[in-house]
C-alpha cells in the first residue's frame, strides 16, 4: 500500500513540474516588425502606441518581442528589446518599464533605412515565437507593406505560419498608391495571399483608436 502511494505521489509530482515547465495554451506570444524604411520612420511614434498597448495587456509568462525591419532582418541582432513577463506584478512592472525606456530611446535615434526585408522579418518572428513556446502566436507588422530588398537576397519562399496571426497595422498609402490605388490594393491582396498560404490568419487594423483586435484570437 505505501508503496502504491509512493509511485502516486511521484507521478503526480512528475505531472506538476511539467505543468510549470510549459508555459502551456494560454499565454500570448506577440512580436512586432517595425518598417524603418524612409519616410515611414515618421510613422513610429504611433508604433509607441501599440507597443504601450500591447505592454498594459500581457499577462504573467506572456512573450513580447519588438523588431526592426531593415536590409537584412533574418537576424535576432534586429530585436530592438524582448521579455517574457513575471509572475510577480512588481517584477513585471519593472520589466515593462524598461520595455518602454528601451523603445523610446531605439526610436528616438532610429535612422532611416534604405530597404525593407518584410519576409525575412516575418521568417525571423516565427523561429522566435515558435522557440518561445506560447499558446497563441501574433505577429504585427507597423508597415507600408512596401518590401524593397536589396540586390542579391531571395525571399521568394513558402511562409510557414500554421497557428500564426498575422496583423498588418497602419498601412499608410504612398504617393503611388495615390496615383492608382489599384496598387495599394494589390499590395493587400498579395500579403493576404502569402500568409494564408502558409496556413496563417491575416488582418488589417488602419484605425489606431481599434487596438483590441490584437488580443482577441
Amino acid at each position: 500500500m505505501k508503496t502504491s502511494i509512493r509511485i502516486i505521489f511521484v507521478m503526480l509530482a512528475g505531472l506538476l513540474l511539467n505543468a510549470c515547465s510549459d508555459k502551456g495554451p494560454y499565454t500570448q506570444g506577440v512580436y512586432m516588425l517595425l518598417d524603418t524604411s524612409g519616410t515611414y520612420t515618421k510613422e513610429l511614434v504611433q508604433a509607441q502606441r501599440v507597443i504601450n498597448y500591447v505592454l498594459s495587456k500581457v499577462k504573467p509568462g506572456d512573450t513580447f518581442a519588438v523588431a526592426r525591419v531593415d536590409t537584412a532582418s533574418f537576424s535576432e541582432k534586429n530585436i530592438v528589446h524582448k521579455q517574457t513577463f513575471e509572475d510577480r506584478p512588481s517584477m513585471a512592472n519593472q520589466q515593462k518599464r524598461a520595455f518602454r525606456d528601451s523603445i523610446d530611446k531605439f526610436i528616438k535615434d532610429v535612422k532611416p533605412s534604405a530597404y525593407t526585408d518584410i519576409t525575412g522579418g516575418i521568417l525571423q518572428a516565427v523561429e522566435y515565437l515558435n522557440e518561445a513556446k506560447v499558446g497563441q502566436k501574433t505577429i504585427i507588422i507597423f508597415s507600408d507593406l512596401k518590401e524593397e530588398l536589396k540586390a542579391g537576397f531571395v525571399r521568394n519562399i513558402p511562409l510557414q505560419l500554421d497557428g500564426f496571426r498575422v496583423i498588418a497595422l497602419n498601412v499608410t498609402k504612398l504617393r503611388s498608391d495615390n496615383v492608382d490605388p489599384r496598387e495599394y490594393l494589390d499590395r493587400l491582396e498579395e500579403w493576404k495571399h502569402k500568409v494564408e498560404a502558409g496556413g496563417g490568419k491575416w488582418q488589417v487594423i488602419n484605425d489606431m483608436e481599434r487596438l483590441e483586435p490584437i488580443f482577441e484570437g
